[in-house]
């Protein structure tokens, strides 16, 4: 079963339609299974702006949407290096409707990859926020073994 919101893999996160009685099969639609919470508060958050659109409580016309944050937006400028190199390798001189589907996953994947890295890259500096007079200390879940100047002990014993 795919999210409804993202189209990954759901991972238990469901929906009830408080609506219905506990014993109406549509208080529980099998479709509506989420990967995670966000994708869970996300769809809650479009459905409920639906609900208040059509009892003409807000407009139709101006409904919230998903805006992008700093940290997003950011990262989205990151990546016009990575599409531009893609863009150049394919060429500049073909339209855009006539790339291939194998270009066109080229371009989207050289997208995808920068932003996922420019995110992980601004998650994991600032996963621990600094306290004022202390050295950065680095995060040891990110590479294990990153203090070890040399080899690992084990290996000295089977040489």
């Amino acid at each position: 079963m795919k999210c409804w919101v993202c189209s990954r893999d759901a991972r238990g996160f469901g929906h009830t339609d408080n609506r219905y009685a506990v014993v109406d099969p549509r208080r529980y639609p099998i479709d509506w299974a989420f990967c995670s919470s966000r994708c869970q508060a996300a769809f809650h958050a479009l459905y409920g702006n639906w609900v208040a659109v059509r009892r003409g409580e807000i407009g139709s016309e101006e409904v919230t949407v998903v805006d992008a944050s700093e940290i997003e937006r950011a990262s989205m400028r990151r990546c016009l290096r990575a599409f531009g190199e893609a863009g150049s390798a394919i060429g500049f001189d073909k339209p855009l409707g006539q790339y291939t589907e194998a270009e066109a996953l080229q371009v989207v994947d050289a997208i995808v990859t920068c932003y996922t890295e420019a995110m992980v890259e601004h998650h994991e500096a600032t996963k621990f926020p600094p306290v004022r007079g202390m050295a950065p200390v680095p995060d040891p879940l990110v590479v294990p073994f990153a203090d070890m100047t040399s080899e690992a002990p084990w290996e000295e014993a089977t040489r």
